[in-house]
């Protein structure tokens, strides 16, 4: 399996150490899972964050403060107000100011919005299973716990 990287960029030499491999590694699988996901949010007019919104909120199953929601986003965003902007736009999210704290503002997910993302299960779970359906139970929750590993890091200095 080793080296596969290497032969799939055409790289002639080696890596320079095994940490620039892992990390190379990883960000081209993440590049190529990523590039499957948008693919799928396309079909259904959506982008990866916006998704990510709609999900957040259908499992919250109420509205959520918008600083809330993007503390919780897979991918960090700078403009959550924007993406925010463009779901209302579509109809797909509602915004209502807080009454006590006029800063804050609720973020609701519509009906419409709820019927895209629930059709859109089906399809995401076949991706889940096309993507890595090919390793067992126990090479997923090793997955997990290197990838939570390798950002452990990360998460101590965001904490401070």
């Amino acid at each position: 399996m080793g080296n596969q990287l290497q032969h799939e960029v055409k790289k002639k030499t080696p890596f320079k150490s095994l940490k620039a491999e892992a990390l190379l590694n990883l960000l081209r699988t993440n590049d190529q899972f990523h590039n499957q996901f948008i693919r799928l949010f396309r079909e259904f007019g959506l982008t990866p964050s916006q998704y990510n919104i709609l999900r957040i909120l259908r499992g919250e199953g109420k509205p959520l403060p918008s600083l809330e929601i993007a503390d919780r986003l897979i991918q960090v965003v700078p403009a959550i107000t924007g993406l925010i902007d463009r779901l209302e736009k579509a109809e797909m999210v509602t915004r209502q100011r807080c009454e006590e704290d006029r800063r804050v503002v609720y973020v609701a997910i519509t009906k419409k919005a709820l019927k895209i993302i629930d059709k859109m299960d089906t399809p995401l779970e076949a991706m889940h299973e096309q993507l890595v359906g090919h390793m067992t139970q126990a090479e997923l929750k090793e997955l997990v716990r290197l990838l939570e590993k390798a950002r452990a890091p990360l998460l101590k200095s965001t904490t401070k």
